[in-house]
Parts: structure tokens; C-alpha cells; sequence
């Protein structure tokens, strides 16, 4: 399966965290907010913050730094929300900052054949006209397990 299979010619959302570059399909985005008060989620995984009540809605946030095994720092308030839709919900995912939008052709996609041997996170690296970014894969973002507490937790808290 070569890149064309992982992401068609399309947008990317860039941001970072700890300095590193990551990048979402603007697909999968619905959008971005400023940081607000998390509230506590008994029995998530450990990779859940709490969730937050957005119009209504109430949305799961995930802490991207234990996932990717970056170091663990307070929540500021300019830290931002991605609101990101994966295959069974939307999630909050915690990033440091935005960098904006940028669009990628089949040539910037680098490693989604598997042959740079990523986490099984990521689906690709995007080659940039300043650096890269790894592209996250949402789809593979909770583990079955994770889903299945996060299930019961949201359950147990509404």
C-alpha cells in the first residue's frame, strides 16, 4: 500500500508539540478552541484528561504527550483543543500550538508504505518546504481495550 492509499492530494492541519511537528488530514478536524477547564473522568484511560462540554456536547480529552511519550506539563491557557473525529467519536486532543494549513501532493508523503518502520500511530511523515511533520492516524489512535474504558467511563459520567 503506497502513500496514495494513506492521504489523496489534500490539506493538513500542522501543530506542534514540544517542538516537534505533527500534522492531521483537515479532514479528520472539525475544529480548533482555546484551552478550557477540564473536567474529571473517573476509570478513562490513562491517556484521558477528563472532558469538556462543548455546545453540548460532551468530548473526551486526550492527552497526546502519553501517547506519543513526550514529558508531562500543566495544562496553560494557550494551549489549544484540536476537535478531531476518529472512526467512533469525536476527542479533544491537547496540542502546544497551531501552525496553520498546508496542502500536500503524493511526492511529500514519505515512510506510508511502512518502510521508515513508524509507530503504529503514524501515518506517514509530511515533507514541508520548512521540515516535516509526522501525520497522526486517528483511526489507530485508541486501542480497542482504550475505546472499551472510555465506553464505560462517558457512560458512568452522563
Amino acid at each position: 500500500m503506497g502513500p496514495e492509499h494513506l492521504i489523496h492530494p489534500s490539506d493538513i492541519l500542522v501543530f506542534t508539540l514540544d517542538k516537534t511537528r505533527y500534522a492531521l488530514p483537515l479532514s479528520c478536524v472539525k475544529r480548533a478552541v482555546r484551552a478550557v477547564e477540564i473536567t474529571p473522568l473517573p476509570k478513562a484511560p490513562r491517556i484521558v484528561l477528563g472532558v469538556i462540554n462543548l455546545q453540548g456536547a460532551v468530548i473526551a480529552v486526550v492527552d497526546m504527550r502519553s501517547r506519543l511519550r513526550l514529558p508531562a506539563r500543566e495544562l496553560s491557557l494557550d494551549d489549544r483543543f484540536l476537535i478531531a473525529l476518529t472512526p467512533s467519536r469525536q476527542l479533544a486532543l491537547v496540542v502546544d500550538s497551531l501552525e496553520g494549513i498546508r496542502q500536500l501532493d503524493r511526492e511529500q508523503i514519505a515512510g506510508a508504505d511502512g518502510t521508515l518502520g513508524l509507530a503504529p500511530h503514524l501515518k506517514g511523515v509530511a515533507k514541508l518546504a520548512d521540515g516535516m511533520a509526522l501525520v497522526y492516524d486517528l483511526d489507530r489512535f485508541l486501542s480497542l481495550e482504550e475505546e472499551g474504558e472510555l465506553d464505560e467511563a462517558m457512560a458512568r459520567g452522563n
